[in-house]
């Protein structure tokens, strides 16, 4: 249990995706004009974060790895499928996103309005295929751990872009130089932001 918790604590401010390794910057940049299409966004992206990420896990286990085909037939011990990984997890993302898309549509239209194109585009957020690549380069032990690291990436995905959308909103009334209007401020913000949280590397899990 303890390991699970570190887990879920070093994927949320340690190894966060935006300010630890800068994954998932497009749609971090474009949405994070309001916090009210943030919350949204980031909701989606938890969503389809828990979802993908132990289902490719349990894929990955029994499908693809090296001999993990055993429990068909002994013929098939041999058996190498992780080649097909990418394919794999790019495809179980995709059909998760269309699932998230329709419930968005169809319980908060307005929601689904303002994300606009960059819901769909959740298929192809590299933040969502990371989490799912650093699960099998990790070699998390059980399934528990697995949707610890989904959840906790996902919350830390969240976390940044309604951090910075929060302080965009603020920026509204600030007389900011005209150079740096726009996406020059934000990018100063997410260093800003990126070295903050280095302060959390401190933390003992």
């Amino acid at each position: 249990m303890q390991e699970i918790i570190n887990i879920f604590i070093r994927s949320v401010f340690i190894d966060n995706m935006i300010f630890a390794f800068f994954i998932g910057m497009c749609s971090y940049l474009a949405v994070s004009k309001t916090v009210k299409t943030s919350i949204g966004l980031g909701v989606a992206v938890i969503f389809v974060q828990i979802i993908t990420v132990p289902i490719n896990y349990l894929l990955l286990e029994h499908v693809m790895k090296p001999g993990a085909l055993v429990w068909i037939s002994d013929s098939f011990k041999d058996v190498d499928l992780s080649f097909l990984s990418f394919m794999v997890y790019i495809a179980t993302i995709a059909a998760m996103t269309q699932l998230v898309e329709m419930i968005i549509e169809k319980f908060s239209p307005a929601l689904y309005n303002s994300l606009g194109i960059f819901l769909p585009l959740i298929a192809v957020n590299c933040a969502i295929l990371a989490g799912s690549l650093f699960m099998e380069q990790r070699e998390y032990k059980n399934i528990g751990e697995v949707l610890s690291w989904g959840l906790g990436s996902g919350v830390g995905w969240m976390l940044a872009i309604v951090s910075l959308a929060a302080v965009r909103e603020k920026l509204k009334y600030n007389k900011i130089p005209a150079p740096l209007r726009g996406i020059g401020i934000t990018f100063i913000i997410t260093g800003l932001m990126g070295i903050a949280f280095m302060s959390f590397l401190g933390i003992k899990v």
